[in-house]
């Protein structure tokens, strides 16, 4: 059982890291705050199942499916987010920063490989850490991992092609 102690250091600990894991993913803030903000309600709602030593893998999880489940949700919505807006305004000349184009080619990977290439590339985890984050063997992260990376070069590829 975590305490109350062990949950403030928890929150203390890993909520940054799990807000930038979740925006880096979502591109959204407010929906970034309130999915973090359920990851540890969660952990308190739990406290007696989890095991203090996988608190951050468990936060890490938790924080993964509410994005799938937030992302399958705004999948099915439809708004002003979706419309063909090229008839609204005239095209520009396109201005390209590697950030963003990194950032573009991120946003188009399955949200499994992004979540990989983020945990690992961005936060520094092991293979084995993101395994058990997100409940794969350290071969299938490896191969999500490497997936994930070759869509990313071929797709920085053909924008470059395109430029």
């Amino acid at each position: 059982m975590i305490s109350e102690p062990e949950y403030n250091n928890a929150v203390k600990s890993y909520a940054r890291n799990i807000f930038r894991f979740v925006f880096k993913n979502l591109r959204d803030k407010d929906a970034s705050d309130d999915l973090v903000q359920d990851c540890f309600l969660k952990l308190w709602q739990n406290r007696s199942d989890v095991d203090k030593a996988k608190v951050k893998s468990w936060l890490f999880s938790v924080a993964h499916n509410a994005m799938v489940n937030y992302a399958k949700v705004q999948s099915r919505k439809t708004g002003l987010d979706h419309a063909d807006l090229s008839l609204i305004s005239a095209p520009t000349a396109p201005e390209f920063d590697l950030k963003d184009i990194l950032e573009k080619t991120l946003q188009e990977l399955p949200p499994l490989q992004r979540s990989i290439i983020l945990l690992r590339d961005y936060e520094g985890y092991n293979y084995t850490e993101i395994g058990e984050i997100l409940q794969l063997n350290e071969s299938q992260v490896k191969v999500y991992l490497f997936r994930g990376r070759q869509r990313m070069k071929d797709s920085i590829k053909t924008l470059s092609a395109v430029l």
